[in-house]
């Protein structure tokens, strides 16, 4: 009985986790959105790729960083964390992962001057996409590595 009990309550915090993943995500994308000048249902409903490219990254990004805060204890000793607890840290390694999302973005486009960004991703280079997508996921491995 007790297993059956402990798998309904892992089956209700995965459901719980997931729900909040897909939310974040979705609010990721709405964030990062803000400071690339093109709307991002409107480039994806035409099949910008690079665009897609950027949405894969935030998404990656933010499910690693809700990985990260969701495994990590919230202290250096080896307690485990309550539910709420780990609720709570998610939000703020969100919050945290998108703002500097948002500040490797600006420094990128302020410090390159070969090419404009903005443009590139808004016209769908593929490469610029790709780019954007690798800086999103690398910032987000370097912020779940200080978590954990």
């Amino acid at each position: 009985m007790v297993l059956w009990s402990n798998l309904l309550w892992d089956l209700l915090d995965v459901t719980i986790y997931s729900c909040l993943g897909i939310i974040l995500m979705l609010l990721g994308n709405f964030l990062i959105d803000l400071i690339i000048p093109c709307s991002f249902p409107e480039e994806i409903k035409k099949g910008n790729k690079s665009i897609g490219f950027v949405s894969a990254g935030i998404n990656i990004g933010v499910g690693l960083l809700l990985r990260a805060a969701i495994s990590s204890p919230s202290s250096t000793s080896a307690i485990q964390e309550s539910f709420y607890s780990g609720l709570i840290s998610s939000l703020i390694y969100f919050a945290v992962g998108i703002i500097f999302f948002m500040l490797g973005y600006i420094v990128i486009r302020i410090l390159n001057r070969q090419y404009n960004i903005n443009d590139e991703v808004g016209n769908g280079n593929t490469a610029a996409g790709i780019m954007v997508a690798g800086i999103f996921i690398g910032l987000a491995v370097v912020i779940s590595g200080v978590i954990v």
